[in-house]
């Protein structure tokens, strides 16, 4: 409707004209105020990407028609806080809307005008359509989740432009409209705000809200205070999409603190710009350390940001990248993803799941690349964050390999602090070595010098010595390596029995027979050819529980996890401490002395496990009476 060619609506009617909304009103805003909208300030990023979509239309129409502009192409959005007026006002000099327009978009819910624009745009050249996020019609009623009234005042800009129209509302069922003077064209929306939305009337509220949700918007949003003293707030630089070419290295590191608020430059810096079929613009970081905020409580799932379009949707945003990638920062935009009708949430879609196997193929290649080329580089970061990579084990079935390919292991062929890796063990193994050896515990001293290594080390076999709490869950997740089996050196098969250790086990029948009436801690005692210099050791059945995880859930307080299992504890029949116990068992079954040494042996194996004894006040009697008995 042309207000120009209504004059009996505009001219002769000066009361207001009331008039009812389109839809069943009062149902469908207790929805949009109390469920469609998580956050309370998501109005303010609803209105000013309104305010920036208007502007948009603007520029779009002024290429066929420069009238439009009429001389003023400074395009702004303002923000006017009245603290004794208790209003906040946004305006902008974009487009503006007629009395029909504003009827129509504002008095119709779920009625977008946006959308009916870009309907018009079909056959537009898409280098010249405006982006616009507009999409469902209702980012406007957010406003009714801090104002108990809303009043909007709108001059189109273009013919009819010399008339202004005011529109305004409760939202209790009614609206009315009435003409009114306006100066320049625009829209401004004023908010009545209720009073438990003052806090929105605060520059610090203001300024907080428009950096997390508005920052990159293309326009400036100025904050008009005290005596028209204007401020910009946001800093409208989305760098994310220029060409990488026009992007300086302090630019990149700049934008990465104040994306992470870290003071250090990152490790790496990841730009893409992906096009075809799956559209996106991309901004990550790897940082060169780890932040506090992981010491702060639960450590978050995510701390990629999604844009739609420089207007923030969801803030870390878990589904961009899977929880191991959590380490890497940034910002993903993209222009085609569908979202709810809040905007807050993404619908279920493809596109998505496209974009995420794109940024998590591009930051392992990145990763792969800095360790073959920048060792040194990749060292420092695999020291930061390679508890992660292990998680992707577990997590990225798809980047199994890939994550293990990356991994930096200690073993006992390296010097403490060095590292191997998969590919390297076995490349250095031996042709009649079928299994990955490993060996899990708190330290690498107490790995490298445990009793379970002895026969590894004597056989020139390489044992990787896993000292990282989350390495447990490592190889339970690995399994394999290149049809390379994982095997812990601290389980029963770890060593073949040979035909001599057949032999001794008859020798020593007696003794083991005796102690295993003494001792109900373990499962079994048997012989075994592992040990080289130390005298015993405790060992778990293929597949059951170790020690090392034993130990991890006490201290994690679930100890009521821990299956009540016992371990074997196997003796080594060439050390002089198990002879001579032997030969005591063979002259006299009954001697004392055999249940108090077997359960010295036993005491050395847990402590040589990391494991803490029972009973250490009878250890240590043990070792008292055996020292005095040398008299």
């Amino acid at each position: 409707m042309n207000l120009r060619d209504k004059d009996s609506l505009m001219t002769t009617e000066t009361a207001p004209q009331k008039m009812e909304f389109k839809t069943e009103l009062k149902q469908l805003l207790d929805l949009i105020i109390h469920s469609l909208y998580t956050k309370k300030e998501i109005f303010l990023r609803e209105l000013i990407s309104n305010a920036a979509d208007a502007i948009d239309k603007l520029r779009f129409e002024a290429l066929k028609d420069p009238q439009l502009l009429a001389g003023d192409s400074d395009f702004k959005i303002r923000l006017i806080a009245d603290e004794k007026a208790n209003t906040l006002t946004i305006s902008d000099n974009g487009i503006g809307m007629s009395r029909e327009a504003i009827v129509s978009n504002l008095g119709t819910i779920a009625r977008s005008g946006t959308r009916e624009f870009l309907r018009s745009l079909q056959q537009a050249d898409a280098q010249e359509r405006p982006e616009l996020i507009g999409q469902f019609g209702v980012g406007f009623y957010s406003s009714y989740m801090v104002a108990d009234r809303v009043t909007v005042i709108s001059r189109p800009a273009g013919a009819g432009g010399d008339e202004a129209v005011k529109w305004e509302s409760d939202g209790q069922g009614e609206f009315s409209v009435e003409p009114t003077e306006k100066p320049t064209r625009g829209t401004d929306v004023i908010l009545h705000l209720r009073e438990d939305a003052k806090e929105f009337l605060g520059e610090w509220r203001i300024r907080e809200t428009i950096k997390r949700y508005s920052d990159f918007i293309a326009h400036p949003i100025i904050l008009v205070g005290e005596k028209e003293k204007a401020e910009t707030l946001n800093s409208r630089e989305a760098i994310w999409l220029r060409p990488k070419n026009e992007v300086k290295p302090e630019e990149y590191n700049q934008f990465f603190k104040q994306l992470s608020r870290d003071s250090e430059d990152p490790l790496k810096t990841i730009h893409l710009a992906a096009e075809g079929a799956t559209e996106f613009r991309a901004l990550l970081f790897i940082p060169s350390h780890r932040g506090v905020d992981w010491m702060a409580g639960p450590e978050k799932k995510s701390s990629i940001d999604l844009y739609v379009r420089r207007v923030l949707i969801t803030h870390e945003c878990e589904e961009l990248a899977p929880p191991y990638m959590r380490f890497v920062k940034g910002v993903v935009d993209s222009a085609d993803l569908p979202l709810n009708v809040s905007r807050e949430t993404l619908q279920h879609n493809p596109l998505l799941a496209k974009i995420r196997s794109n940024l998590v193929n591009r930051i392992l290649k990145t990763l792969e690349e800095t360790k073959s080329g920048e060792y040194e580089t990749y060292l420092k970061f695999y020291k930061e964050f390679g508890q992660y990579l292990k998680e992707g084990v577990g997590q990225d079935w798809s980047n199994r390999e890939r994550l293990a390919d990356l991994l930096l292991l200690e073993s006992t062929k390296t010097e403490a602090g060095k590292f191997t890796t998969l590919a390297d063990y076995i490349g250095h193994m031996s042709s009649d070595q079928n299994e990955i050896f490993y060996l899990v515990g708190e330290n690498r001293a107490m790995l490298e010098n445990s009793p379970y290594v002895e026969s590894f080390k004597a056989k020139g076999q390489e044992v990787l010595l896993l000292t990282d709490p989350v390495d447990e869950y490592l190889v339970a997740s690995l399994g394999k390596y290149k049809d390379k089996n994982l095997k812990a050196v601290d389980r029963v098969d770890a060593a073949a029995e040979s035909d001599t250790l057949k032999e001794q086990q008859k020798q020593f029948g007696k003794l083991l027979e005796t102690l295993k009436g003494k001792l109900d801690q373990v499962k079994d005692i048997r012989l075994t050819d592992r040990l080289k210099e130390s005298a015993a050791c405790l060992v778990a059945d293929e597949g059951a529980m170790g020690a090392h995880m034993e130990r991890l859930l006490q201290r994690m307080g679930r100890g009521e996890e821990i299956p009540n299992s016992k371990r074997i504890l196997e003796l080594n029949p060439d050390h002089a401490a198990v002879q001579t116990l032997r030969t005591i068992a063979e002259k006299n079954g009954s001697d004392p002395r055999i249940e108090a040494f077997g359960r010295l042996l036993y005491d050395q194996a847990v402590i040589a496990e990391g494991s803490k004894i029972m009973d250490p006040a009878g250890f240590a009697k043990r070792v008292n009476e055996l020292i005095a008995a040398q008299k």
